[in-house]
């Protein structure tokens, strides 16, 4: 059985990211294989749709009322919660499109500075979500 976080999956997963950069070579403040780079963005990025999943769950929904996909996390958000932080919405969309598309699915982020600032953004984006 998984070991699982005091704080909930969603922290759970970004220290799985963090973890993934540790053992990666840096060579003029770029990382020299982007594989690691790559499964750490991949990582994060589930961390944050845990983190909804978990802000849902609080909020009366069950397991398989969860979204299935990009569209019903950006709903769900908007609808559930969104209500009082109009900025979640948008920071997701951002977060989307740096750690999901540019971080992991193309590969396009390597410099050490930009990939630890969207690790930070992820971080905060969780914490505000869950606390």
């Amino acid at each position: 059985m998984a070991k699982s976080h005091p704080e909930g999956e969603a922290f759970r997963y970004m220290e799985n990211a963090k973890g993934l950069l540790k053992a990666a070579s840096i060579e003029d403040d770029f990382y020299i294989d982007k594989k690691p780079v790559r499964e750490a963005f991949g990582t994060a990025y589930l961390a944050i749709l845990e983190a909804i999943n978990e802000a849902l769950i609080k909020r009366g929904f069950t397991e398989k009322q969860l979204p299935k996909s990009v569209d019903g996390y950006r709903a769900a958000l908007q609808k559930h919660l969104s209500i009082h932080n109009g900025k979640l919405l948008r920071e997701f969309g951002n977060l989307y499109d740096s750690l999901h598309i540019a971080g992991y699915y193309r590969g396009l982020l390597r410099n050490v500075n930009v990939v630890k600032e969207e690790l930070k953004s992820a971080d905060r984006f969780i914490k505000r979500l869950l606390h």
